[in-house]
């Protein structure tokens, strides 16, 4: 047994394993991809010189434009045939890249400023100009293997079509980097306008519970007193005493919710004044400190004074802290805000505090919220902003 095993590798009772033709179907799927590429590089070759010349030309006149933009969305379409070869043929895992959106809710020229900078088309375009000599070449030699250079075939076919992968992987492949920016814009705008929504219906609940209804309260109380003025002027008094009290409170009420749209104090005077207007009205001494030398771009001061707020809120409700801390200060192009309390720590994203609601509002502005709550505390949150200047915004607008 132990001679037939020398002899023969494989020991009585045993199958040898089975034997592979250097020709397999991956193989042939290889040379039907490479013998494909001269067909496919004459239409990519002449779709790209057609479009070049002929949008390229007529730039200078009205329709040389749109035309163009409509060569590079057929282009989409060659890349998007050539992927999929490559995946049928070449065994490639490729994907595909994100659509142009086809709404034109900023206007036909928007639309062809968009088409007309997709760097997808571009990129296409790019390929099928490379690809003829290349196509030309490697059906050659392919072709000509076939029948002179066999026994190595196998070999020359790999090599070609490691080259064809290489291309497609280049110039057909999407941007990981910029599909994954893409991705988190679109969802980053989905939190932004989730969060708009709710702001307004927080809003107009607040208006209708509130101040709405102590104002028809109002008016009813002035129309009795009205028809009893002079009946009993007294009880008529006692109306009017009754509906400059709900007056006070409903001004107090609209002050509170103006104050959470948007308070004065910090459009007027910025957010030392504001947070520390803020810091007031927790139940735990806060000590304040900002150190800008400048102040930032509106809607950063607007998320940076409500990220404070909501964690000083926090820190009233749930923290039971005896001292706390607010420090805003700037190093190079972000803004940084650090919340410290000496409570029971404990706190978590996900813990129903609505600091997952600010650690989403500071994503969607290309921000960070990081939370260090241990059991027994302190806790120390942190957030970063970007910064932007105030005149920028404005030059953004115009």
């Amino acid at each position: 047994m132990t001679e037939r095993k020398r002899s023969t590798g494989v020991l009585d009772g045993e199958q040898p394993p089975p034997v592979r033709t250097a020709l397999d179907g991956h193989t042939w799927r290889e040379i039907a991809h490479l013998l494909a590429n001269l067909p496919m590089s004459l239409i990519g070759f002449t779709y790209v010189v057609t479009v070049l010349c002929t949008g390229g030309a007529l730039t200078v006149t009205v329709t040389g434009v749109p035309l163009l933009a409509a060569g590079l969305l057929g282009a989409r379409q060659l890349g998007k045939l050539e992927r999929a070869r490559a995946r049928a043929l070449l065994g490639m895992r490729v994907e595909e890249p994100t659509p142009l959106p086809m709404r034109r809710s900023g206007g036909a020229l928007r639309w062809l400023s968009m088409t007309l900078k997709d760097p997808v088309g571009w990129r296409t375009l790019l390929y099928g100009f490379v690809r003829l000599p290349w196509g030309v070449l490697s059906f050659t030699v392919t072709f000509v293997s076939l029948f002179v250079l066999w026994p190595v075939l196998p070999f020359l076919a790999r090599g070609l079509s490691n080259v064809d992968r290489a291309m497609v992987r280049g110039l057909l492949s999407p941007s990981d980097e910029l599909e994954r920016r893409i991705a988190e814009l679109e969802s980053d705008r989905g939190v932004v306008v989730d969060t708009a929504a709710a702001d307004l219906r927080r809003i107009e609940r607040d208006l209708h519970d509130g101040a709405q209804a102590r104002l028809v309260n109002l008016a009813m109380g002035l129309g009795l007193a009205k028809e009893k003025l002079l009946e009993d002027p007294d009880s008529a008094a006692a109306m009017v005493e009754e509906a400059h009290g709900e007056v006070k409170l409903a001004l107090q009420e609209l002050r509170d919710l103006a104050r959470g749209i948007h308070p004065a104090v910090l459009t007027d005077r910025g957010l030392d004044a504001a947070l520390s207007a803020v810091a007031t009205r927790c139940t735990v001494p806060v000590k304040v400190t900002v150190d800008l030398d400048a102040r930032p771009a509106a809607a950063i001061e607007g998320i940076a004074y409500f990220t404070v707020s909501e964690l000083l809120q926090n820190i009233s409700k749930h923290s039971r802290a005896r001292s706390a801390s607010v420090e805003v200060w700037r190093a190079k192009e972000r803004l940084l805000i650090q919340v410290w309390d000496d409570g029971r720590g404990g706190a978590r994203l996900e813990g129903g505090t609505g600091m997952a609601g600010l650690a989403e509002r500071l994503d969607a502005v290309d921000g960070l919220f990081v939370v260090d709550s241990p059991v027994g505390g302190p806790t120390t949150v942190t957030a970063e902003l970007p910064w932007r200047d105030r005149g920028d915004e404005g030059r953004r607008r115009g």
